[in-house]
């Protein structure tokens, strides 16, 4: 099998429109939470979110053409050009069908949905906007960012849930891995802070009801009532190593292992067991051909809900044994809520920092672990840490696990 590096990496995030500015504001502990200003939420049951702050499309894209993407799409073409220019990929200089994309989003635009049928309504179908299904479709955010850069090689959308982010980058390392690419620009994105989006989660008892920005998102807390919707996107460069080597690329990190399996449990509901999450990780791990030993440090899915902080820890204790009381597990949506398709995304390029920088963040907001969670979820403050492996956890609706493992590289 081929190896496979990162390159390059973009990010759009609630406390950050760039991968420097959202670090150092990872680094510092800072969080993107506040009321929900995009609509008036006082009668939901959910008032509280990690919007994007400063977005504008015109500084990152072609007006014209931002006009024709809602801001799922917009957002990843910005993420994606921060990446590609870290890369410093040259689409003049490359095959372009050797260049892919797998770019997933959990659920597209809700907000256009919400837009049309209302003029549906009060103006009938022949006034509904010509082009309502193509800025939806959450396939566009692979589309648009291929048409922005020319790539034409294989191009995904990967629709996990919550686990997207995770996948599409594993399904682009195995199309790198396998020789259906060379280069793929592979990560998530999410935009769905609006009126269904949160009544929807809402309802489903997924969303913390907090209306206390700092005590909103707690993973692994005693106290911990949901998750907090955020947004963006994260977009990485994978490249064939040798290939990476030849043009003299800056090699960011080595991807060594992905492990993808299925609860076939329930609808919305982790297994009480973690049997499903253990096995991802299990997998992505033996594949590296890493002893279970030398994985210090988890990103946790981490998600402020009680079921999925309790069986994720059990995961981790079923896949690591006692070992798994000798690492560090954190929470990156402590800081920046839940990113669904976009969370695996950004937190893989949170592991990539990480391990740049030899630091491990805090796990913002926990004050009282649960009794059953006695793992070190890296409370109080971040850690200096030298990171020779971290794993990325991403467990989504319908019981979809994947687990992603890089590696520090060394020429």
């Amino acid at each position: 099998m081929r190896r496979v590096v990162v390159t390059g990496m973009g990010a759009i995030t609630p406390i950050g429109l760039n991968v420097k500015d959202y670090f150092e504001n990872i680094k510092a502990g800072n969080h993107g939470f506040g009321i929900i200003s995009r609509f008036d939420a006082s009668e939901y049951k959910a008032h509280v979110a990690a919007e994007v702050k400063g977005f504008s499309a015109k500084e990152f894209m072609d007006f014209k053409a931002a006009k024709r993407m809602e801001p799922f799409s917009q957002y990843a073409v910005a993420a994606a050009k921060e990446a590609m220019e870290q890369a410093g990929l040259d689409m003049e200089q490359e095959d372009a069908y050797r260049v892919g994309c797998s770019i997933g989003s959990g659920i597209g635009s809700l907000e256009v949905i919400e837009r049309e049928y209302t003029r549906l309504n009060q103006k009938g179908p022949n006034r509904v906007a010509p082009l309502m299904v193509p800025l939806m479709i959450s396939n566009m955010a692979a589309g648009n960012v291929s048409i922005a850069f020319g790539l034409k090689g294989k191009s995904l959308n990967v629709v996990t849930a919550c686990a997207t982010g995770t996948h599409s980058i594993g399904e682009a390392y195995r199309s790198i891995q396998t020789g259906d690419a060379d280069v793929m620009l592979a990560g998530g994105t999410e935009s769905c802070i609006c009126p269904t989006g949160v009544a929807g989660f809402a309802a489903l008892t997924a969303l913390s009801g907090s209306e206390d920005p700092d005590r909103c998102s707690i993973p692994f807390d005693r106290d911990r009532d949901g998750f907090v919707m955020g947004e963006g996107a994260g977009v990485v460069v994978l490249e064939e190593l040798e290939r990476a080597k030849n043009r003299g690329a800056r090699i960011l990190a080595e991807v060594v292992g992905y492990g993808a399996t299925s609860d076939a449990y329930h609808i919305t509901s982790p297994a009480e067991d973690g049997m499903g999450a253990a096995t991802a990780m299990k997998r992505a791990v033996e594949e590296s051909g890493a002893s279970m030993e030398e994985i210090l440090y988890i990103n946790a899915h981490g998600t402020s809900t009680h079921h999925n902080d309790l069986f994720e820890t059990r995961a981790v204790k079923l896949a690591f044994g006692e070992h798994a009381k000798e690492m560090k597990i954190n929470s990156t949506k402590s800081m920046i809520g839940h990113l669904l398709g976009a969370a695996g995304a950004v937190e893989f390029i949170t592991c990539v920092k990480e391990m740049e920088e030899s630091f491990v963040h805090v796990t913002r907001g926990l004050e009282n672990p649960d009794e059953e969670m006695d793992l070190d979820y890296v409370q109080g403050h971040g850690v200096p840490m030298e990171l020779t492996y971290a794993l990325s956890n991403s467990l989504g609706f319908g019981g979809h696990n994947a687990s992603i493992l890089i590696k520090k590289y060394h020429a």
